[in-house]
């Protein structure tokens, strides 16, 4: 728990833009804020090379050698309400980054899913490990699907909606 204290420095909030009034001005907020290297003052990486350096700027080498020791099965648990929070907050994730978008497109859709993501690959990163960009967002998307065919066995759906994709 001593990695806490470690990444406590960290967290950072920053005020959120007024929430749009329809799909329509979400959208156009979306595409404005997925063309901007800054949101609120704060660099966001474009992919995922330039999120690991970010994060190897921001994160103490004491830190990283503390998050390194950390097994791979617990890490995304141990660091994502600290480390996961502050980068779906501070990098955009639920109204749209770069790197959200950038995330989206390789197949990672959910804002918790993304920082997990990121914090498995840091983790991956700091132990000399390959990512493999593709495997690693189909494993997140396969959990995905399975956790909510679990939720919709013990539960009872009283209806679905399918929303429609703006196609371009």
């Amino acid at each position: 728990m001593m990695l806490l204290f470690f990444l406590l420095p960290l967290v950072r909030t920053y005020a959120q833009e007024g929430l749009p009034n329809d799909e329509a001005e979400y959208e156009k907020q979306y595409q404005e804020r997925i063309k901007k290297d800054k949101l609120y003052g704060v660099y966001i990486p474009k992919n995922l090379d330039d999120a690991m350096q970010q994060l190897n700027k921001i994160i103490s080498t004491e830190s990283q050698a503390v998050i390194k020791t950390i097994p791979e099965d617990s890490v995304c648990l141990a660091l994502h309400n600290r480390l996961g929070q502050w980068m779906i907050l501070n990098w955009g994730f639920y109204g749209g980054s770069r790197l959200s978008h950038y995330l989206r497109s390789a197949g990672v859709t959910y804002p918790d899913d993304m920082a997990d993501f990121l914090i498995l690959s840091y983790h991956k990163t700091l132990n000399g490990q390959s990512i493999n960009i593709r495997e690693l967002a189909t494993a997140f998307r396969e959990r995905r699907k399975k956790e909510f065919q679990e939720e919709k066995k013990e539960g009872q759906v009283i209806s679905e909606e399918t929303k429609k994709k703006n196609r371009r």
